[in-house]
């Protein structure tokens, strides 16, 4: 039994989301709490598995509520963000200090929309329940990031990369890690990046920007027309999909909503499958953390035409399942811990 307590200052969130997770026989809600402070005091009695989070509630804000949680008992946090400018850009601050993952707030007392993630709700809580004592960021990316200045730098070996375009698939728990790795990257990359992260529309441009102020290289929300360069990195926008076109003399970007009915936009198979047509061998396929199995038919695809693939360790996963398919399809050239992915995606250019 999964035990999860529920905290949000809204009387009808705190219903609507106990009354989706009771409907589950391994779920049980063992406490809902009205503000961060009460609902630090019930993590602190009745030990949940998973809590979901609300951000803006008096007394106690979920920022802070979250904080203590990491530093006294870490587990995964679930927060619930609104799809707003302001709503993605403290919750990718939420991601940073420590919460696996989030629910969008797609819901009012008139619209009833809540009822639309109801299954959502109930794969992401089971999925990182699971992870509670194996993955837990416990401290802010700044602070993980200065134990990396000891290390060796990357030494690059002579002569052009064999390889000079890399796609990431992620999901859930990605946030933390892509931050990890582009920040890891020097401003001389000599690849180009597109990133898959599957997020809400309103969240991949603040994404995009957080990633871009953290990073040597440059980050931006994808647009069609964008050319491929070194040391650039794409995000592909929500709801969308990004493919390449292989010019005679470069590669173009192009947004689109084709195929309409992928089970997610963006779709990694999508932009790995077109990875593979535009620029075969050139290409390095990255499967990061997330549910599902997103990727693998891409990979499959950038396999055929002789590129490389890299996947997350699952130790080092929030959900080890996109990447879980690759390795399970003896699709992985190699199994990587988020830590050393910057370094082995280096290395693998050359490879």
């Amino acid at each position: 039994m999964i035990k999860v307590l529920v905290v949000d200052d809204s009387a009808f969130m705190r219903k609507a989301i106990s009354t989706m997770l009771d409907k589950d026989s391994e779920i049980k809600v063992i406490g809902v709490a009205r503000d961060g402070q009460e609902g630090l005091d019930m993590v602190r009695k009745f030990d949940p598995d998973v809590v979901t989070m609300d951000i803006e509630m008096p007394k106690m804000d979920g920022l802070t509520a979250l904080r203590h949680i990491m530093m006294e008992s870490p587990r995964p946090v679930l927060m619930v963000s609104s799809l707003t400018t302001e709503g993605a850009e403290a919750t990718l601050k939420a991601m940073e200090l420590g919460a696996v993952d989030f629910i969008p707030k797609q819901l009012s007392k008139v619209s009833l929309d809540i009822v639309k993630i109801e299954k959502d709700l109930i794969a992401r809580v089971k999925a990182v329940a699971t992870r509670r004592m194996r993955h837990v960021h416990a401290r802010p990316v700044a602070s993980r990031a200065s134990a990396l200045v000891g290390r060796m730098p990357f030494v690059r070996p002579g002569g052009r990369p064999v390889r000079d375009v890399v796609a990431i698939g992620v999901s859930t728990g990605g946030p933390p890690v892509v931050q990890k790795i582009l920040s890891s990257l020097p401003a001389d990359f000599p690849a180009s990046i597109l990133i898959a992260q599957h997020m809400p529309a309103s969240f991949t441009g603040p994404f995009a920007k957080r990633l871009d102020g953290a990073s040597k290289i440059s980050v931006k929300e994808a647009e069609s027309g964008d050319v491929l360069k070194p040391g650039h990195a794409f995000v592909a926008p929500g709801g969308k999909h990004i493919i390449l076109d292989q010019k005679v003399s470069r590669v173009d970007v192009i947004v689109t909503d084709i195929p309409k009915d992928a089970l997610y936009k963006p779709s990694a198979n999508v932009l790995i499958s077109s990875m593979a047509k535009a620029v075969g061998k050139r290409g390095l396929g990255v499967i990061l953390t997330g549910m599902g199995n997103d990727g693998c038919e891409g990979v499959r695809d950038l396999k055929n035409k002789g590129g490389r693939a890299l996947a997350q360790s699952d130790s080092s996963c929030v959900v080890y399942g996109m990447p879980k398919a690759i390795v399970d399809e003896n699709l992985a050239d190699e199994i990587i811990n988020s830590d050393d992915m910057a370094e082995a995606i280096m290395a693998n250019l050359y490879k």
